[in-house]
């Protein structure tokens, strides 16, 4: 439990910094090593999110505190890395301080996003119990929506509300009660790994690169030149022509260099897939 005090607490501020830096280490490699037993529900987890995304539904994060500005994070990485609708993936996060106590605005927050059964939403909160995220799943229940809780102990409230309970068991902070330790490092591990995994079984990542990327900088318009250039063996500049004949859209780029076909005909292929790009450019070689 997060709020029990660390076996070493009374001697912290006795510890060199070195010696301290070396304690947390140890106790983040052991949280960390303890997601591994969760596998199995975390990939539940993505196949089950996979199939309300690709369903229509939308993704939503319920959290408070860290576990609220982890669940922000990831929800803002998803379109930038993955190429989504800005609507796709959103968290909702309550303000600091009693609003994370709100049963009621947990679930009142919910009940706004008219959420249906292809819907899907993700609680995270270190204890379990939070009472903003329990309202929010409580309301999500209702309405037929997917619940994952994803959470640092077992046993808690979310997790008796969810379809699949992911429960990471970090134990006690070095810093007692601070769950931005340990349960938070956890905590982004598992949704760093049910993101990827979820955009990349739908199809937003190819052979390990960003195809869906948005190529909205330099530093990005390079990554996605080269992205062509390496996934339809062409030249850079060939690549780059690609990209822009198809509107800086990655995958129409290498279906129009693989296939030899104009931006339109590749964009139809890829909507005839259902954009399954190696089900259009697998098996085709230049």
């Amino acid at each position: 439990m997060s709020e029990n005090v660390h076996p070493r607490a009374d001697e912290l501020d006795s510890l060199t910094s070195l010696e301290l830096l070396e304690l947390m280490q140890e106790e983040d490699q052991r949280a960390v090593a303890a997601v591994k037993a969760e596998l199995p529900p975390i990939a539940q987890a993505v196949e089950r999110l996979a199939g309300a995304l690709r369903a229509g539904g939308r993704l939503h994060y319920f959290g408070a505190g860290t576990s609220g500005r982890i669940a922000a994070l990831e929800a803002a990485e998803c379109p930038a890395t993955f190429g989504v609708a800005a609507d796709l993936v959103r968290a909702h996060v309550p303000p600091d301080g009693e609003a994370e106590d709100d049963h009621e605005l947990g679930r009142s927050t919910a009940a706004q996003l008219g959420l249906g059964p292809n819907d899907a939403v993700v609680g995270v909160s270190a204890s379990g119990n939070t009472r903003y995220a329990v309202g929010a799943f409580e309301e999500a229940a209702r309405a037929g929506a997917l619940r994952v809780a994803v959470t640092c102990r077992r046993g808690s409230a979310l997790a008796r509300l969810a379809d699949v309970a992911v429960e990471v068991e970090t134990g006690p902070e070095v810093i007692a009660g601070s769950t931005r330790l340990k349960a938070g490092t956890v905590q982004k591990v598992v949704l760093n790994m049910i993101g990827t995994a979820v955009f990349t079984r739908l199809g937003h990542t190819h052979r390990g690169r960003m195809v869906s990327v948005v190529a909205s900088n330099s530093k990005l318009r390079a990554r996605a030149v080269r992205i062509v250039a390496d996934l339809a063996a062409v030249s850079e500049r060939e690549a780059t022509r690609a990209l822009i004949e198809s509107d800086g859209d990655v995958k129409v780029a290498i279906v129009m260099a693989r296939r030899s076909v104009s931006a339109a005909s590749a964009a139809e292929l890829l909507r005839q897939a259902g954009g399954d790009l190696e089900s259009v450019v697998g098996g085709v070689h230049r």
